[in-house]
């Protein structure tokens, strides 16, 4: 037998803005870190970078990826957006995408064109 895991409605009631590729956003993700007595500490830890691509639409499995270049090295997170981890995404610039997957910002000297 399979078990199924049920949503609650919390859950399908967030709401975030239209993210699509492009877009420069900042993702808000609750951390639980481990002290060294064992204890729990949880922090809200930001992500900012432009998403690459938007994965399995509106519903509850959809994820965006998210991509940054931090200390010359570039950084690529998966954040599933009805994870109950993600707390907010905020929309920071909107830029002009030709793609829907944004794969070629991975090489070197690609920039994207703000939308006026």
């Amino acid at each position: 037998m399979v078990a199924i895991k049920t949503t609650s409605t919390e859950e399908l009631d967030r709401t975030f803005p239209e993210v699509k590729p492009g877009t420069i956003v900042r993702v808000h993700q609750e951390i639980t870190e481990l002290n060294p007595k064992g204890e729990e500490k949880k922090r809200i830890q930001i992500f900012e970078g432009t998403v690459l691509e938007r994965k399995h639409g509106q519903g509850i499995g959809a994820t965006i990826t998210v991509y940054k270049i931090s200390e010359g090295v570039g950084v690529e997170k998966i954040f599933p957006l009805f994870a109950p981890t993600v707390k907010q995404i905020e929309v920071v610039q909107q830029n002009k995408a030709s793609r829907a997957k944004l794969d070629y910002l991975r090489r070197p000297h690609k920039r994207m064109q703000e939308v006026k």
